[in-house]
């Protein structure tokens, strides 16, 4: 995870106008000014655990920018803490998904149309979806059977969508970022049983899924 410098977002006030308020619901107007998206998640089988908007950016990709690749992360944090620090809008961090590794459980932190502040490079930022796994790098136990499945899954619908080729050139670790000083996922992530994984949840997915 990496600290990105905010750019600028539209006021509350700017955002409210034009706007039926007697149609909108509460929650929609209680939070911060990206909080008037739209809340339905981007992948059906994820849960909406949005990040502070302190911690991203506001787009409207693919048309701003394509998206080309997805990001390989692992938490260095637990699946609880690390949904704590994408609210906290001093740390200036972000992903799009987080999945925790017991059950493979997706959460959704950061709209795709957005741009999370994951890689620690804003043009793979612009251009790529973060994806960040339960555990650390040095305790493999953290990847389990559930976690790399139901993440293949997630990848695979993010591929399809964007046209983003399932092989390990455009599926890249946080490491391989240039500029990165990070080493995550680290020496024990299988990413031949990853991408496999990936190409099979391709093929055998719902096209209308999505």
């Amino acid at each position: 995870m990496d600290r990105e410098r905010t750019a600028p977002v539209p006021t509350r006030r700017r955002i409210l106008m034009g706007a039926a308020l007697a149609t909108v619901p509460f929650t929609l107007l209680s939070g911060t000014p990206a909080a008037a998206r739209p809340r339905a998640v981007d992948y059906p089988s994820a849960e909406w655990q949005p990040a502070t908007t302190s911690n991203y950016s506001g787009s409207s990709r693919p048309t701003a920018y394509p998206v080309d690749y997805v990001v390989i992360h692992v938490t260095q944090e637990t699946y609880a803490d690390t949904l704590s620090i994408f609210r906290d809008p001093e740390r200036q961090v972000s992903a799009h998904y987080v999945v925790r590794s017991a059950d493979g459980h997706v959460a959704q932190c950061v709209r795709e149309v957005d741009i999370a502040w994951h890689a620690g490079n804003w043009d793979y930022n612009t251009r790529s979806i973060g994806i960040e796994h339960e555990g650390w790098v040095d305790q493999p136990a953290y990847f389990t059977d559930a976690m790399y499945e139901q993440s293949a899954r997630l990848t695979a619908a993010i591929c399809t969508t964007y046209g983003i080729p399932m092989d390990r050139t455009h599926i890249i670790a946080h490491h391989e970022v240039p500029g990165s000083d990070h080493t995550d996922p680290g020496p024990y992530w299988d990413w031949t049983r990853y991408i496999r994984l990936v190409n099979l949840a391709s093929a055998s997915a719902d096209p209308t899924s999505r």
